[in-house]
């Protein structure tokens, strides 16, 4: 994403690739290749495919079609789940041999068209690093006449996990929230966003590493009713273990092997230290057991939660 605005400067690439785990980026692509195509007449000149629509020989129709009072036209393949080898070769063979009046892009969340990337143009919309996203929340507050400190950025990042698409819609709250003072602080981050769901992961893990099953519990309350709250705190701890065992590998090294940020793995391995190498090799096996005792029916979900923190605070 960092270099999509000069790679657009020079050429426009017949087929772009968009793939991650942050929306907001996602739409900040398709504005700019949007913009810099200047499509005109979008009615006749964009068509866009999802699952609703989608049949890959459709789609490469689309793209043969000749665009009306524009220089180009823009076709759109989004989020699709269902897609087949024959939509693979299909596909393939229109990239070698693109129209040259087409821009096709792939909007690609579900992870359908990664080995697409050495033929297309790619373009990252994973999370931003912390550097850069603090820098668009400044730039967009102070277009809206606001500024914003540096520990209020933090803890506004920290709450969404660095997620643009939650932050840009809390962003709109905080403007309004306090709407004649000109800077927003700690105090009005921390009352007025809804912490991101792995935030709360992260926050009831520290509380257990620490100890304060009170914290803990009633942080699990909050967080019980999400369906994804299970698998996130399987996730969290199994990184921890990782992190652990892994002490001679750069933050750098390990973000590469489990396909996260650096400032993730900073983050977690700070919270290694709340538990020793054996507390997370036990924790990872009452994972393992857990998730066999919830498949075989043994234990319902919302049980597993409560059995799990109980479990880890007293480990």
């Amino acid at each position: 994403m960092k270099t999509l605005k000069q790679r657009l400067k020079s050429e426009i690439a017949p087929c772009y690739l968009v793939s991650g785990e942050d929306y907001y980026l996602y739409d900040k692509a398709l504005f700019m290749i949007t913009k810099t195509m200047n499509l005109q007449l979008e009615d006749f000149n964009k068509s866009v495919f999802d699952d609703d629509n989608y049949v890959m020989q459709n789609v490469l129709n689309s793209c043969e079609i000749l665009p009306m009072g524009s220089d180009k036209r823009l076709v759109i393949i989004k989020n699709i789940t269902k897609f087949n080898e024959n939509d693979r070769v299909l596909l393939e063979n229109y990239l070698k041999n693109p129209c040259k009046s087409t821009v096709l892009l792939i909007l690609d969340f579900n992870d359908k068209f990664g080995w697409a990337k050495p033929i297309c143009e790619s373009v990252d919309a994973r999370r931003m690093d912390r550097a850069l996203a603090r820098n668009i929340v400044v730039s967009d507050l102070a277009k809206r006449g606001k500024q914003i400190s540096m520990e209020a950025v933090d803890t506004l990042l920290d709450f969404c996990n660095g997620y643009l698409t939650n932050v840009m819609n809390e962003l709109d709250k905080l403007v309004f929230f306090e709407i004649n003072e000109p800077l927003i602080t700690k105090r009005v981050v921390e009352n007025v966003v809804n912490k991101h769901i792995e935030f709360a992961v992260f926050e009831l893990t520290e509380a257990l590493g620490k100890r304060n099953l009170d914290k803990a519990l009633k942080l699990l309350s909050q967080m019980e009713k999400d369906t994804g709250t299970l698998a996130l705190i399987t996730n969290h701890f199994r990184r921890l273990f990782f992190i652990s065992i892994s002490a001679d590998m750069s933050n750098a090294e390990i973000a590469s092997l489990l396909g996260v940020k650096e400032y993730a793995v900073m983050k977690q391995r700070a919270q290694v230290g709340n538990f020793s190498k054996m507390q997370l090799k036990k924790i990872y096996s009452l994972l393992e057991e857990v998730d066999y005792k919830i498949k075989s029916g043994e234990m319902l979900l919302g049980t597993a939660l409560y059995y799990l923190v109980f479990s880890i605070a007293f480990i």
